[in-house]
């Protein structure tokens, strides 16, 4: 592993505590029946999606670091490096921050990071696939 690939998954497992943060607020709302959550289908299921996909996002992203350095290199070893860190970062952050109100109907404009996470992570997923393919 290069160690710009080891500094970025150094990164990626230092948002892992975020992440339980998130699970840890996850269950604060449900044990408490807060305001928000109980009463809210669309924030449920947002935060929920938020936090599942920081997990797994993560997860997928740190895979591809092990692979990155194998049969990539320059620009598109570090578009590949990119992509796949923030879309975990992005993605969720979208979910959450599209319904932040505890009254909150419909997504705000935020949603579309959602869009934007799941855009760089198919980005950095296929080019790694086309190079792992290919190499």
């Amino acid at each position: 592993m290069t160690r710009t690939s080891q500094i970025v998954a150094g990164i990626l497992l230092i948002t892992v505590p975020t992440i339980q943060f998130g699970g840890w607020s996850l269950l604060r709302m449900v044990t408490r029946k807060e305001h928000g959550w109980a009463d809210n289908q669309l924030r449920r299921s947002m935060w929920r999606a938020g936090h599942a996909h920081a997990g797994v996002w993560v997860l997928l992203a740190l895979v591809a670091l092990l692979y990155v350095d194998q049969v990539l290199s320059g620009a598109a070893a570090t578009l590949v490096r990119t992509c796949v860190t923030l879309a975990p970062i992005l993605g969720p952050l979208g979910f959450f921050l599209s319904v932040a109100g505890p009254d909150a109907e419909t997504p705000n404009g935020m949603i579309n990071l959602v869009y934007a996470g799941a855009g760089l992570l198919a980005i950095g997923v296929l080019v790694l696939g086309i190079g792992l393919v290919t190499g």
